[in-house]
């Protein structure tokens, strides 16, 4: 141990004359563990809420969407194929996408449809996973004994509802609705909407309310004969190796196909909403880090005071020998040694509530509100590191001052009215 440290150990844990100097340091490590632990929390939870959301939204939604200038997509399975052969590219899967009104006979409801290809879209996008009521295999192609379709019992297409726009309509797995397309045929009396009855044969609960209150898929053969569309989809959905490359799976699919064609990936078409959660991350570590500036002007506050009481120490010290930078040392070893502390205790105190909030998830949400139930927690170890130099180095900076006081001060100006 050196000179320096067993001083600045002796005077942080030795009594006092001043014991309000004492409380003065135990506020500043106090400060600094309350503004360590609040960062750490805080970061945490802004850490789950974003990938918590990039889960959802991607379990939901495909890597990247590939779609036609001109409209529908007709060779739509040559592009396709030709998708898949690109490096990075794990599966794609054709859609269609139309906005449509949903009826039971009890309620009415606005609606997104998707008309997917069971066969490929479990292989893009996670509907399977959360599905909390029926299969995807129940979405069957269209039969030919399939009539227009009433309740009494024969064949009828299958519908997935979205949890939230099941319960809106009152229906259960097995019941029936009404989809109404507003692009209906053309008759002498003007445009008339088309209607199809659907069975329910499985309920979706993404974990997002935008999502299942207004989504429904069917099949895209359905889809394609319902929407009179043909043999055409509105686009393609791809899934790719690593979800952070996709911008450049997503650059090198636009020039590997025509250019009538645009792509975008899903960092594009979130990146409002992942841009703004980025940004309270931010404001949020600045804010919060003026705790820790609070309490490093009381680690100036009892240095200074430090410095006041142990004035003749200081002097009988450089009488003896000590140098100028070894007191200054000692002071800065001190407030070192304040913010450390704090630091420590803050990172256990981050660590365990953390913990706590991980596990017993105390805290709910508005579902009707915000996209999640619980408070989400993520903790990065980038996020800690930052947070632990950010509150030594604050704590350091501190010290330069009544350090470089202590260092100043004369032996003769010091003892001559000892």
């Amino acid at each position: 141990m050196t000179f320096e440290l067993f001083v600045s150990l002796r005077y942080l844990l030795a009594k006092r004359r001043q014991t309000f100097i004492s409380l003065i340091t135990l506020i500043s490590i106090a400060g600094v563990a309350v503004g360590v632990t609040a960062l750490i929390v805080v970061l945490a939870v802004m850490n789950g809420f974003q990938e918590d959301l990039r889960t959802r939204i991607l379990g939901i939604t495909s890597h990247i969407v590939v779609g036609s200038f001109n409209g529908a997509i007709s060779d739509y399975r040559n592009i396709n194929a030709e998708i898949e052969q690109e490096p990075g590219v794990v599966a794609a899967t054709p859609f269609i996408y139309t906005q449509v009104m949903i009826s039971s006979g009890k309620s009415v409801s606005g609606a997104v449809l998707r008309g997917i290809d069971p066969q490929t879209a479990f292989r893009v996008i996670n509907i399977q996973d959360n599905m909390i009521r029926g299969s995807l295999g129940d979405l069957r192609p269209p039969q030919p004994s399939e009539g227009a379709g009433d309740a009494s019992g024969a064949a009828q297409p299958g519908i997935i509802l979205g949890s939230e726009l099941a319960n809106n309509l009152g229906v259960r797995q097995g019941e029936w609705v009404t989809v109404i397309s507003p692009s209906g045929r053309l008759t002498p009396m003007g445009q008339v909407p088309k209607s199809k009855l659907f069975q329910v044969v499985g309920i979706i609960q993404a974990g997002m309310y935008e999502y299942d209150s207004t989504l429904a898929y069917i099949n895209m053969e359905i889809a394609q004969q319902f929407l009179g569309t043909g043999d055409s989809v509105t686009g393609i959905e791809v899934k790719v190796k690593d979800i952070y490359k996709a911008r450049q799976v997503a650059d090198a699919l636009r020039s590997r196909l025509k250019q009538s064609f645009w792509v975008r990936d899903w960092m594009q078409m979130n990146q409002n909403l992942f841009s703004a959660l980025k940004l309270e991350k931010v404001v949020m570590f600045i804010i919060l880090t003026l705790i820790i500036l609070v309490a490093a002007f009381n680690i100036v506050s009892s240095l200074i005071m430090l410095v006041m009481e142990k004035t003749r120490d200081i002097a009988i010290m450089k009488a003896m020998g000590a140098t100028t930078a070894s007191i200054r040392k000692i002071f800065v070893l001190e407030g070192f040694l304040i913010g450390v502390s704090g630091t420590i205790l803050g990172l256990l105190g981050g660590f365990g509530l953390c913990t706590l909030l991980k596990k017993y998830q105390f805290v709910e949400l508005p579902r009707d509100v915000y996209f999640l139930s619980t408070l989400p927690v993520n903790m990065e170890a980038a996020d800690v590191g930052l947070i632990a130099l950010s509150a030594i180095l604050i704590s350091l900076t501190a010290t330069l001052y009544p350090s470089r006081k202590a260092a100043k001060l004369e032996p003769s100006e010091a003892l001559r009215y000892e």
